[in-house]
């Protein structure tokens, strides 16, 4: 109980003390957004600051903090702490910094923003792997909520109807205008969500007062718990299993959305290193509503995240609203894949310099995204094998996207005679995690293909190649000095 309260504390005090510094450093001004100078009305328009701060939230906070926490708690209580301190010094920082060079360039997706700070070799690699990241996060974000969904009513196979149910919906947030659907949408997504959070807080904390045992690790949980012994080293496997609430990639993806929304600068704190921070709050409950389950029922240890999900929402809210819980859990997923596929029809837009004003251009530009996600979603979908390795590729690919925003966060930063420690610190971090992911696992350590070496090798190469990322960073960032200068 101990650490989860101080974890909590940490997050909030974090917000405004850090969360302030990196502010200072950004220095949000007066001047025009990418809303009031590129007004198209379909990508580029002011929505009020209330609703920014939701879409951002839904938008970043996919099942992550729900799907993601309840597997990685199994590290144990230590996850208290690595969620908050990694979400203060890393996610929010990284998802601030990213949404102010977007905001400060036009509203630039993130591939033309690493093609500014990195040059245009990586700018070709990483496109293609972001654009395939993001169809992973699409066709994850379409299966994990239509199993929830079949999961209502088991004795009716409902899954490929909800499959395409929330492909079309997909669909139509990505060609229509930002604040026909989404803007309309997520402000009643946002409270479900919300309401569904601190309904399991409340009955959690309701739960502990006369049970305090469920929030520490007890003979049943420590048995299960994930160790190196089963695979599962806490570097890099616990910064991989949680990414949403410590450090995500895909949420510098998102960050342009509102970028083009935003009506002043200064509302660049809350909704960008703000939001993180409730899904960092977010992340904290269910992680703890997880331990208390596998405390209560130690054999769910070996069940399905989907089921512990039930199980969460039935044993602490009931039947009723319990469902109303795992349907805020499923508009979660569904509010950020359908994002995801509107950002790779953004950055596709301005790579190829396709003008996205006109609804025929949206939809040629959305055709081959359908088709390659159909494909993604048939062979996800031939055995529960194969949906294990797209969550792995997805998992690990996600943070790869977080290392190289932050690396160009580095560059963009020292290049302004700015303090770029504060990027390249969780920038190299994560480099080493990545690193450390690909050399180490394999089909031996109970993951997907890598290089399967020993774990003390892959640690002191991924560490090598780490610091000579962040060396390289501050460097081009020095010989870039005064390219982004940011005055008005």
């Amino acid at each position: 109980m101990l650490l989860f309260v101080v974890g909590l504390l940490i997050l909030v005090i974090g917000y405004f003390t850090y969360g302030k510094f990196v502010e200072r450093i950004l220095a949000p001004d007066d001047r025009p957004t990418p809303a009031k100078k590129n007004y198209d009305g379909v990508d580029y328009l002011e929505l009020p600051h209330w609703k920014n701060m939701l879409i951002q939230l839904l938008n970043i906070a996919g099942i992550g903090p729900v799907i993601g926490v309840i597997l990685g708690i199994k590290f144990g209580v230590i996850a208290f702490l690595i969620i908050p301190i990694g979400n203060i010094i890393g996610g929010s920082v990284h998802d601030f910094i990213a949404g102010m060079m977007s905001v400060r360039n036009n509203g630039a997706n993130l591939p033309a923003l690493i093609k500014m700070t990195t040059g245009k070799t990586f700018y070709c690699i990483f496109s293609v792997f972001m654009i395939f990241l993001l169809l992973l996060v699409v066709a994850v974000f379409i299966n994990v909520p239509a199993r929830l969904i079949d999961g209502f009513w088991p004795s009716t196979a409902l899954f490929w109807t909800a499959v395409a149910a929330i492909f079309l919906y997909y669909i139509a947030a990505t060609l229509f205008p930002v604040d026909k659907i989404i803007g309309s949408l997520y402000p009643v997504f946002g409270g479900l969500l919300l309401l569904g959070t601190f309904a399991i807080f409340g009955a959690l904390m309701w739960k502990s007062v006369s049970m305090p045992e469920l929030l520490t690790e007890t003979a049943g949980f420590k048995a299960g718990m994930f160790t190196p012994e089963n695979h599962h080293p806490i570097l890099p496997m616990l910064f991989v299993t949680i990414a949403c609430g410590i450090l995500s990639g895909f949420h510098a993806t998102q960050s342009p959305i509102i970028a083009r929304t935003m009506a002043h600068e200064k509302q660049a704190r809350s909704s960008f290193y703000g939001m993180m921070v409730v899904e960092g709050v977010i992340a904290m409950v269910w992680a703890a509503a997880g331990l208390a389950i596998y405390n209560l029922f130690p054999q769910m240890m070996a069940d399905n995240p989907t089921n512990v999900l039930s199980e969460i929402t039935k044993y602490f809210l009931g039947s009723w609203v319990g469902a109303v819980t795992v349907i805020s859990v499923i508009i979660l997923a569904i509010t950020s894949g359908d994002t995801a596929m509107r950002s790779l029809r953004l950055s596709l837009a301005e790579m190829f310099h396709i003008d996205q004003k006109h609804i025929l251009n949206r939809v040629l530009l959305c055709l081959p995204l359908i088709a390659a996600v159909a494909l993604l979603l048939l062979w996800s979908n031939q055995s529960a094998k194969t949906f294990n390795q797209l969550w792995n590729y997805f998992a690990w690919g996600n943070q790869v996207l977080s290392a190289c925003t932050l690396t160009g966060a580095t560059v963009w930063l020292v290049s302004q005679k700015k303090p770029g420690w504060v990027p390249m610190i969780p920038g190299v971090f994560m480099t080493f995690i990545v690193c450390t992911y690909i050399l180490w696992i394999s089909p031996a350590h109970g993951g997907p293909v890598g290089f399967g070496m020993e774990l003390h090798h892959a640690y002191l190469l991924a560490a090598f190649f780490a610091m000579l990322t962040g060396v390289w960073a501050y460097n081009r960032g020095v010989a870039m000095t005064g390219k982004f200068d940011d005055q008005k």
